[in-house]
């Protein structure tokens, strides 16, 4: 599809599934080289990071991994709210362990500042942080990414687990917003 409706906007075209796919690729690579051998717990950040996670996951070769899922909210509608709320927790322990953030998309780094926090004071021996797409114009924050798939303009984005309002979750591919 080149373009979609999503409630009250249209989408176009932006990142076709086949280059997404070689991102997660490649970032699997450098991942199953990195971190063989350390046991990495990967924290799954719902709902958005859902089909990136599993696309990753199955990608990774060694055996000695988990992972977990953690919901935040810092979204309403096409704007973010600049506040961070933790509606689901963990329950693995942390305590020296390297703990793999896979967070969908980093554009202003409040949500992935808000998770390093919370995460600082259960003692892990590292965090690291992998994200599908990246909008440096967006940044407000300075975040410490280890992983970056793809770095984006500051439009609004669907599909491939991102949404709006909820909707639009389940494209394959991912469409920005018409202007």
């Amino acid at each position: 599809m080149k373009k979609v409706k999503i409630l009250d906007k249209e989408f176009e075209l932006f990142i076709p599934y086949e280059k997404i796919r070689g991102a997660i690729e490649q970032m699997a690579d450098t991942m199953n080289q990195e971190l063989a051998g350390k046991n990495p717990l990967f924290l799954c950040v719902l709902n958005g990071s859902f089909m990136f996670a599993a696309e990753l996951f199955k990608r990774i070769d060694f055996v000695e991994s988990e992972i977990s899922f953690v919901k935040l909210a810092s979204y309403q509608g096409d704007k973010t709210t600049g506040k961070v709320k933790q509606l689901i927790g963990l329950n693995e322990e942390l305590e020296g362990r390297t703990v793999v953030i896979l967070e969908d998309i980093v554009d202003s780094g409040i949500t992935i500042c808000n998770i390093n926090e919370q995460l600082a004071k259960l003692n892990p021996k590292e965090v690291l942080v992998a994200t599908l797409l990246l909008k440096p114009d967006a940044l407000q924050k300075e975040v410490d990414l280890k992983y970056v798939g793809m770095e984006i303009p500051n439009d609004f984005i669907v599909g491939y687990g991102l949404d709006y309002n909820g909707y639009g979750r389940n494209l394959l591919d991912i469409y920005s917003v018409v202007k």
